[in-house]
């Protein structure tokens, strides 16, 4: 057979040709992706319940981003939640549903669901819109006054808002006017004042919990002691309701009906009784209808309109992690998303919910509670070895039960826990070592951090000259703690409850002999362990009193996300594999590659 042998400049020219045709393909599928050809079609009235009030769910997002961020939700974890939701029977309602149902009585669907998306960003709207048309749902964005004047890209502008709403599925509702913060100090309790949402932003890093949003509460100085008077408190509140009412009147001719004040859960509309007062005077006059909490999802006809509650999803949530939060809200039993049924198939599900995705196991804690799985013909498990990455969030429970009998408790219990790695034998501790120390992590010290965050605001104050806070007094200060000899000790930052993990360990339990590797690197050699009987094995997740958190105050669920579980008796036989093999190695391979083009092509071009 003779080979044709091409020039150079054939070969580039089929290269070029090849890579047209591969852009060609590209986009049409952004076109596709991204382009509405359908209109929403609103629940049917026989949907609407006879008797009894169900009420709503109210769900809220921050935003959407392709590949998600650590506040904005990727569309593929998005799309998994909406298509939970759909499972489980929910239909999206409007704010016209939510008047008359307050004004006139008239029922809702039993599954009804307000969906809104906050902060008005651009590519909340560009990344969502094509999942609403798919699952015919419908949504509020929200947006801010101040940004409807066009001096962000990142934000919605008119034009685009009024695109929305002809698209069909979307209408409009505000956060307000601005989003800024007053009365900030740092961790150190500097105070720092009022910024704006960049200067906040560059501070964020040296921050702690002690702020507030613009229309919270007066203006105070550094020993919380206002700034104002009454009538001027009075005075700049109302001016930023009027602020607000004069873009949206002059920009889309008018207000929308739904306000989200911003930020909810003080038990009133500011944390002063005086400044709640002027919020609730203009809310009331401008409103029919305020989401005035966050937490919970569920309202009623005894939630006041001016009082209603969302949950805020976060980006970290499986979707099971919503469900099982809605199903605690409003009582009801849910539809859990499974997986792979023929994974599943190898445990039983115990407790919480568990789903089978890829070579992940994703167990799901019931509310402050736990999720456990037992895998099926493990009971005589004795002498193996098994790996595992554990990859669910730091702060919560990721449990690895061994050699379990009638009492779970009384297994070779292997935990990570607030990245505290521990192992439990008959219901007794029998090691424990932290992992930033395990790792050899070097911290800087107390000093150190507070002098990051004194320069930090140095540098806030050169630049804002608008600033309260006496720039001379920060240099004193840095002065003084560059100079200072006094005792120092690590700054050790504590979590954050959004913060993810990812520990590869490796476990070898023979006779009364246990072993650990973490990240390849040994943790745990010939520990001694007393129960030396067979016994099942069980995966557990649970719930940790994380405390408070600004960005979530009420979640009490915890994912545990075990991934590549794989385990040999002692003679090296496989006795259960969950890893991705031949087939679907190279089909997951594949789409991971594809999705990073795409994802590729949708940020460049």
């Amino acid at each position: 057979m003779k080979v044709v042998k091409l020039s150079k400049d054939q070969r580039k020219t089929i290269g070029s040709v090849i890579q047209a045709i591969i852009l060609a393909v590209l986009l049409v599928l952004l076109f596709r992706a991204f382009f509405m050809a359908n209109r929403y079609i609103p629940f049917q009235e026989e949907e609407r319940v006879k008797q009894g009030d169900p009420g709503f769910i109210a769900l809220s997002y921050f935003g959407v981003d392709r590949d998600g961020t650590s506040t904005l939700i990727s569309t593929q974890r998005l799309e998994e939640h909406i298509n939970a939701l759909k499972r489980n029977g929910y239909v999206t309602i409007s704010q016209k549903d939510i008047m008359e149902y307050y004004s006139k009585g008239t029922p809702l669907p039993e599954h009804s669901l307000f969906l809104m998306f906050e902060d008005g960003r651009r590519d909340t709207a560009v990344f969502s819109s094509k999942i609403l048309e798919k699952y015919n749902y419908f949504a509020t964005i929200l947006s801010y006054g101040q940004k409807l004047e066009g001096k962000d890209d990142a934000f919605l502008l008119p034009e685009d808002l009024e695109k929305l709403k002809e698209s069909s599925f979307w209408e409009w509702g505000t956060n307000g006017y601005r989003l800024s913060y007053i009365n900030v100090f740092d961790r150190y309790d500097h105070y720092l004042g009022e910024l704006n949402l960049q200067e906040f932003n560059d501070m964020r890093q040296y921050l702690g919990r002690n702020y507030n949003q613009y229309l919270m509460d007066y203006i105070r100085d550094e020993e919380s002691i206002p700034k104002e008077t009454q009538g001027q408190m009075k005075e700049r509140i109302s001016k930023d309701y009027q602020l607000m009412e004069n873009v949206y009147t002059n920009k889309l001719g008018g207000l929308p009906v739904l306000y989200v004040l911003m930020h909810a859960n003080t038990g009133r509309f500011g944390n002063h009784e005086k400044v709640s007062q002027v919020n609730e005077e203009w809310i009331k006059k401008f409103f029919y209808m305020n989401f005035n909490r966050e937490g919970d999802s569920k309202n009623d006809r005894e939630t006041n309109r001016y009082d209603l509650t969302r949950m805020q999803p976060q980006t970290y949530w499986y979707p099971n992690h919503l469900l099982m939060r809605i199903k605690a809200d409003t009582g009801r039993d849910m539809i859990f998303e499974e997986g792979d049924k023929k994974r599943k198939a190898d445990w039983e599900i115990l407790k919480g919910a568990g789903e089978f995705r890829d070579s992940q196991i994703v167990l799901t804690s019931e509310p402050e509670g736990h999720g456990l799985l037992r895998l099926e013909e493990s009971r005589t498990f004795q002498d193996l070895s098994l790996s595992v990455d554990l990859k669910g969030n730091i702060l919560g429970i990721q449990r690895v039960c061994l050699r379990a009998g009638d009492a779970l408790e009384k297994s070779v219990i292997i935990e990570l826990k607030n990245n505290v790695l521990s192992v439990y034998d008959n219901g007794s501790s029998i090691y424990e070592t932290d992992l930033a120390e395990f790792d050899g992590k070097v911290f800087k010290t107390v000093r150190e951090d507070e002098l990051e965050a004194l320069k930090g605001a140095e540098t806030l104050y050169k630049n804002n000259s608008q600033l309260s806070y006496n720039i001379e007094e920060v240099k004193a200060e840095i002065k003084q703690k560059e100079e200072s000899d006094l005792p120092d000790k690590d700054y050790v930052p504590d979590f954050q409850i959004n913060e993810s993990g990812s520990r590869k360990l490796d476990i070898t339990l023979k006779g009364s002999h246990l072993s650990i590797d973490i990240d390849g690197r040994n943790a745990v050699s010939d520990l001694a362990v007393t129960n030396a009987q067979a016994g099942a094995l069980y995966l557990e997740s649970a719930f940790e009193n994380f405390g408070y958190s600004q960005r979530n105050i009420a979640d009490n669920v915890y994912d545990g996300v075990f991934e590549n579980l794989l385990i040999k008796d002692d003679s090296g036989n496989v006795l259960y594999d969950n890893q991705l093999k031949g087939g679907e190695l190279v089909f997951y391979g594949i789409r991971k590659t594809w999705n990073r083009i795409i994802n590729w092509f949708i940020k460049t071009l």
